[in-house]
């Protein structure tokens, strides 16, 4: 099933530099982008994105999460494609990195773990978000990007194996 997720290079990604890497892994396994644009939101833009998170993990998270999304600029970005939003989580590994097996984004990227962060009293630093869901990715889409900001195309890929 062809569908569309979003992608989030945190401000901890564009800031240690290896942003281009992390795409290109996404590019090599077949995803197209369909929409990026580097941005540094305000804090209002972040609770409507962490819509969730204060009633799941209370306010301290979700203010630490908007605190650290807010550090720097973040690179968003749509992709599409065959089970996108199954196999993008799989390959940004688990939230902490600890847990994430070497291969997976954050394997390979990050080291930070809860421990770590709730004794710094700061988000874990984990890199990159995705979308957890169907529900999450059209949500997330349409709050990141207008439709004017998605483009349709075709790929090499698609133009010759589809």
């Amino acid at each position: 099933m062809i569908e569309k997720t979003l992608v989030v290079l945190k401000p901890d990604c564009v800031q240690r530099g290896f942003s281009g890497e992390i795409i290109t892994r996404f590019e090599r396994v077949g995803y197209k982008i369909v929409g990026m644009k580097m941005i540094w939101p305000e804090g209002d833009f972040f609770k409507k994105h962490y819509y969730d998170v204060e009633e799941r993990h209370g306010t301290e998270i979700l203010m630490g999460n908007v605190k650290a999304m807010t550090s720097g600029p973040v690179i968003a970005f749509v992709l599409e494609g065959v089970n996108v939003i199954e196999n993008i989580r799989k390959m940004v590994g688990p939230t902490e990195p600890k847990q994430a097996q070497p291969g997976t984004i954050r394997g390979d990227y990050a080291h930070y773990t809860y421990a770590l962060a709730d004794k710094n009293k700061i988000a874990v630093r984990n890199i990159i978000h995705a979308s957890a869901n169907t529900k999450d990715a059209e949500y997330e889409i349409s709050l990141w990007f207008s439709q004017q900001e998605l483009f349709n195309y075709q790929t090499v890929h698609e133009k010759y194996t589809l």
